[in-house]
């Protein structure tokens, strides 16, 4: 896993209720808990783009359902800064399933954009992608 150079906003919190933009089965996931993300006595830990996940299946397949799965977050709405001074938001908050640590994706194709700062971090997820933004 990579670092990112964009200073992401971490815009979704523990227990937030995602969609899923691939064909892995699951629909919404919520999340359970922040890969590396280390914080201050007290506060929610949270996710933003590029980050990976633990996520529980709340919607989808039955096969699937209720299983905890690791996901990594593709889109959110809170507008985050690039470097180069742009700043750049998303229509939903998004994830996507993967198959295990490593950033295999579950599913075979994704839907609508992809973040940058996602695909620079995740070399799997980056090519299935269509779009990246």
């Amino acid at each position: 896993m990579k670092a990112v150079k964009a200073k992401t906003t971490r815009a979704l919190p523990f227990g937030a209720h995602i969609s899923v933009c691939d064909n892995s089965g699951a629909k919404i996931i919520k999340i359970i808990s922040v890969k590396g993300h280390k914080t201050v006595k007290g506060r929610i830990s949270a996710g933003g783009v590029g980050d990976m996940v633990l996520a529980a299946v709340k919607k989808g397949k039955v096969d699937i359902r209720k299983t905890v799965v690791p996901a990594v977050i593709v889109r959110q709405k809170k507008e985050y800064r690039r470097p180069d001074g742009t700043r750049i938001k998303f229509e939903d908050n998004a994830a996507v399933v993967l198959k295990d640590e490593k950033g295999n994706p579950k599913g075979t194709l994704l839907k609508g954009p992809i973040a940058k700062e996602a695909c620079e971090r995740w070399p799997g997820i980056a090519k299935l992608a269509n779009i990246i933004v």
